[in-house]
């Protein structure tokens, strides 16, 4: 990428400036040591080939810097401007790119820092700072993985695959170990041909086979993965949780919300029995003609029923709570990152004839103590 900092925005794009920063930098370093050395302005220009008004202007801008001079003589300078670069494309990079704050937060940036004096901080000049930024990324992402892939070992691959719909349908695969997207492509549909003429080319340029892929229970994927992967496939932690909660939680919860409901209507005659004048016996003369007498509830039935509402809801909530602790207990299982030790957990598929074996090794641990678990998937 070459330089991208400007010192001002520039008004017509197909313009360039007769120096950039880092000649203009070596350029006017060169003019002050040749003043130092006692030549006039005039003969300096003569010397360095750059017309005298232009040497005047980078001095009066220079010293109109309302900043400590050692930073602005540090920022003028060939290491100082390839500093000043780095930091610009890096802050682009990390916040534009990666934390997706946008442009305008750069803008704020540079100029609580002070850095807008040397480089230009409107937000239409560091939009053409970002489109070199995102041109650079496109092209890394073009050229990059060919040319590492001539020198890649033998690898099995373990691979994610989603369907997403941020402003259409769009195929997504990723390496999970390294992050690594090996396909991301837009698509007119998520059938397994066209998840296959996406993936086939990606693969092609990789030394590498994928022997098992994590998703969703999308048909598509399932098809694809059984068919021309012919690779192992695990749902994700998510479907299978998600799938769990449908099944059992919620049907438990419905149950346990009605005994809790029994619970407060049993509850209620309990408390209105020393004040209700039902329970006095005068609920003859209240109650209307053809109607039998109702019997009045005795403080005894009324405890009774409390207390066969409240064994009934604990016998119902018990459950819920283990199949709860149950659920949870799936992704610490799975979690890649040892939770009470906070080391991480690699997993590692190996092939076996007819089976898959999964290992989870504890990063970090001697191998002679690390644990293991094997089991046939």
């Amino acid at each position: 990428m070459g330089t991208v900092i400007q010192d001002r925005p520039h008004i017509n794009q197909d313009s360039q400036p007769r120096w950039d920063r880092f000649e203009r930098a070596d350029l006017f370093e060169q003019y002050r040591e040749l003043r130092t050395r006692g030549l006039s302005e005039r003969q300096a220009a003569k010397e360095l080939q750059v017309p005298r008004t232009t040497l005047q202007a980078w001095r009066m801008w220079h010293d109109s810097l309302d900043i400590c001079p050692h930073v602005a003589e540090f920022f003028q300078s060939g290491p100082g401007l390839a500093f000043l670069h780095r930091i610009v494309i890096a802050f682009h990079v990390v916040c534009v790119e990666v934390g997706a704050c946008g442009i305008r937060l750069v803008c704020l940036f540079l100029n609580l820092t002070g850095l807008n004096r040397f480089v230009a901080a409107s937000y239409g000049a560091q939009q053409q700072v970002n489109l070199q930024v995102e041109q650079a990324i496109v092209g890394y992402g073009q050229t990059e993985p060919p040319r590492l892939a001539k020198n890649m070992p033998q690898k099995d691959l373990t691979v994610t695959q989603d369907e997403t719909f941020t402003g259409g349908l769009c195929l997504i695969t990723m390496d999970p170990e390294s992050h690594f997207l090996i396909v991301e492509q837009l698509a007119q549909a998520r059938d397994q041909t066209t998840w296959h003429a996406c993936m086939a080319p990606a693969l092609a340029q990789f030394n590498c086979r994928v022997i098992q892929s994590t998703s969703d229970e999308a048909p598509g994927l399932l098809a694809y993965v059984e068919h021309y992967l012919e690779a192992h496939h695990s749902p994700d932690l998510f479907h299978v949780q998600h799938e769990l909660v449908k099944a059992v939680s919620g049907p438990m919860a419905t149950k346990e919300r009605a005994a809790r409901k029994a619970v407060s209507e049993a509850t209620e005659p309990l408390a209105r029995l020393p004040s209700d004048p039902q329970s006095t016996g005068d609920e003859s003369a209240k109650r209307r003609p053809g109607r039998a007498p109702k019997e009045p509830m005795r403080l005894e039935q009324a405890e009774h029923a409390l207390e066969t509402a409240r064994r009934e809801h604990a016998r119902l909530a018990e459950p819920r709570e283990q199949v709860q602790a149950s659920i949870r207990g799936i992704g610490h299982d799975y979690h890649v990152v040892d939770l009470a030790r906070g080391v991480g957990v690699c997993v590692a598929m190996e092939r076996k004839p007819g089976k898959f074996m999964l290992s989870i090794l504890f990063v970090g641990i001697p191998e002679r103590t690390q644990p293991t678990l094997s089991d046939g998937l």
